[in-house]
């Protein structure tokens, strides 16, 4: 289980790269993918104001409607054109096919002195692990957008790293499953600037110190709750790291490793 952060996705030359390694990767896997800026740049030019609340962005009715299109059509579809072309038999789904990822409209939250309505922002509820299965023993190269809907004709848009997680925990009664978090940074880092300061190893406690005292950058928050919910829920690994290097990081040779201890 691999996901790809939305700035590999942006640029054209890592993603080529990315896709490369993805394609050589033995055995059974899915790959999960974020949004990048296309989205955001499409919006704009339709004059759609967007509205981002700690790093998530308010889904207005319209906002969905670009969404769907860009994550589940363009950037979906381009990946699977790509893998095709380096022989990998790949398959785009995103949640609403075969009921594959399943969720409800998040409830709006009280944030300082406002409350703030998501507007059709997803929280995951259910995983259709049969149905993944079916695919991945067909050998195909799953991957899968981040959109899913709520059983009554309402799609959603779904933290792609949540819907990684989700994947990954439901599959990890069935397979031994790994889950790679490939992004632009080598791992997670003390010094957000600074590459040097990679953590090769973070354990729940040494998390909780650095969350705490607020020496982890805000963005890698969310990412690192859904890498201990996976390794709490049966997922064997969870590594994050650079996706120039994914051999690496499926090798457990870079990146940083997440463990429970």
């Amino acid at each position: 289980m691999i996901k790809i952060g939305g700035n590999i996705i942006d640029d054209e030359a890592k993603l080529s790269g990315f896709l490369l390694e993805f394609a050589s990767v033995k055995g059974k896997k899915i790959l999960v993918h974020g949004g990048g800026k296309l989205a955001t740049r499409l919006a704009t030019e339709l004059s759609l104001p967007q509205q981002m609340v700690e790093g998530r962005r308010i889904t207005d009715a319209e906002t969905l409607k670009v969404i769907t299109m860009v994550y589940a059509g363009y950037i979906n579809k381009n990946i699977v054109a790509q893998l095709q072309a380096l022989g990998a038999n790949a398959l785009g789904i995103c949640g609403a096919d075969g009921n594959a990822v399943r969720a409800h409209k998040r409830v709006p939250k009280a944030v300082e002195t406002q409350t703030i309505d998501y507007g059709f922002v997803g929280d995951v509820d259910e995983v259709n692990a049969a149905f993944l299965q079916t695919l991945l023993n067909a050998g195909m190269a799953v991957v899968v957008a981040p959109v899913t809907h709520d059983m009554h004709g309402q799609l959603l848009n779904t933290n792609a790293d949540t819907i990684a997680q989700e994947i990954a925990k439901s599959l990890s009664e069935f397979y031994a499953v790994s889950l790679i978090y490939s992004f632009e940074k080598t791992g997670v880092l003390l010094d957000v600037d600074n590459e040097n300061t990679l953590i090769r190893k973070l354990g729940i406690k040494y998390y909780r110190e650095l969350k705490d005292t607020g020496a982890i950058f805000a963005g890698m928050i969310p990412k690192l709750d859904n890498a201990f919910a996976a390794l709490d829920s049966g997922v064997e690994k969870v590594i994050i790291g650079k996706a120039e290097e994914l051999q690496k990081l499926i090798e457990g040779q870079s990146g940083t490793t997440i463990s429970l201890n």
